[in-house]
């Protein structure tokens, strides 16, 4: 009789042995984990020359893993503080400090390899907003028009000029484009064009002709004037200035920043609207919608989202435009932002960011996926340094 009492109970042990790991296996299958990053507070090296950086508008980083940043505003390049120029006035009022010029080129180490760019004598200088390295030797700069360059800062051609607007229906020119993105399979470019106009627009990346363009839910861009965003009116229906990042996925979809209207569309290539999410619709002024960029996976599971209102980088399943978490804070500490406004991600998932107000890149290093245990981290420091 003890003995049958005493299987009893090692059976009873069992079975909540077992409902106790079938329930964790439960919780384990249900983590939510999401790449992590750390900013890496050496990055990159001081520049020579006593040269200084001013506003970074767009970072890319090409097939070698180099970096480029393009810096100084839409304006001018190397526009920085005024009293910071004092080295470059004449005669020179201070030994420091000199504007870099726009295009910077960084390796992994955040070692200076290239710099170029700024007004020339048989070009007008497309202005210092978006960059691209395509990796077929080819550098996109947009701003006040659409260049494209070799590696080296060669004019190889140029599409619209500084001031000039015709609408977001002409097929000949830009306005005042924000960033591109190549296609490499279609060799098609992908411009959010931009400022002045309000649409996307697909050119040939060979010669710059035109293929198509489209505005928001893939309808015919409409350039009145929407007036001031409303956060409770109903959704827009079309693009409001700036159009600032058009990227293509590696699934085919092209995700489209509609800045002041906090929202992201998602097209087909050739402008067939999917889907949209509105992201913190309460953000006036400068939206919360600026650039975005993909994990390096295949699949590119995670979207990355730049928030310059709020100082934010939002880690999303790109598939759900779900935020899972995220990372970041105002000010001018590494690791902080100060008006994040541009992204992009190199072959080892590191991501780079680019400051208008705080006139820096900075670099955040992938630490693989880890389990999501807040919906803000804050800021991502180092483990290991105090």
């Amino acid at each position: 009789m003890q003995c049958k009492r005493h299987m009893a109970a090692i059976a009873v042990v069992i079975a909540i042995g077992f409902a106790a790991s079938g329930r964790k296996a439960v919780v384990e299958a249900a983590e939510v984990r999401a790449p992590r990053f750390e900013v890496d507070p050496t990055w990159p090296k001081p520049l020579p020359n006593h040269w200084v950086v001013g506003e970074v508008d767009g970072v890319s980083v090409d097939a070698n893993d180099h970096v480029w940043i393009i810096h100084g505003g839409t304006n001018g390049p190397g526009a920085i503080s005024p009293t910071l120029a004092l080295a470059a006035a004449t005669p020179p009022a201070a030994s420091c400090c000199i504007p870099a010029p726009p295009v910077l080129e960084f390796d992994q180490a955040g070692n200076l390899l290239s710099h170029w760019g700024g007004p020339a004598p048989d070009y007008q200088w497309p202005g210092n907003h978006g960059i691209l390295a395509d990796g077929k030797g080819n550098v996109w700069i947009s701003g006040s028009g659409l260049g494209k360059f070799s590696v080296d800062g060669k004019l190889l051609f140029q599409i619209g000029k500084p001031g000039e607007r015709k609408g977001s229906n002409d097929t000949e020119s830009v306005g005042r484009p924000a960033k591109v993105f190549f296609d490499k399979k279609a060799n098609e470019l992908y411009v959010s064009d931009g400022y002045v106009n309000k649409r996307v627009l697909v050119l040939d990346a060979d010669t710059g002709k035109y293929k198509r363009h489209w505005g928001a839910y893939g309808s015919k861009p409409d350039d009145t004037n929407a007036g001031p965003y409303n956060p409770d009116a109903p959704a827009p229906q079309q693009f409001r200035n700036p159009v600032h990042c058009a990227e293509l996925s590696n699934d085919g979809l092209v995700y489209v920043c509609d800045r002041k209207n906090d929202r992201l569309q998602v097209f087909k290539p050739d402008g067939t609207f999917v889907k949209e999410k509105f992201f913190f619709k309460q953000t006036l002024d400068a939206g919360s919608v600026f650039d975005v960029a993909f994990s390096k996976d295949p699949q590119q599971k995670y979207m990355y989202l730049a928030d310059g209102a709020n100082e934010k980088i939002y880690i999303m399943v790109r598939d759900t435009l779900e935020i899972l978490t995220s990372f970041g804070d105002g000010g001018r500490q590494p690791g902080q932002f100060f008006t994040v406004h541009g992204l992009a991600t190199d072959s080892k998932g590191n991501l780079f960011t680019g400051e208008v107000g705080g006139q820096r890149v900075q670099k955040f290093v992938y630490q693989g996926l880890a389990p999501v245990t807040t919906p803000d981290q804050g800021v991502v420091w180092p483990k290991g340094k105090k």
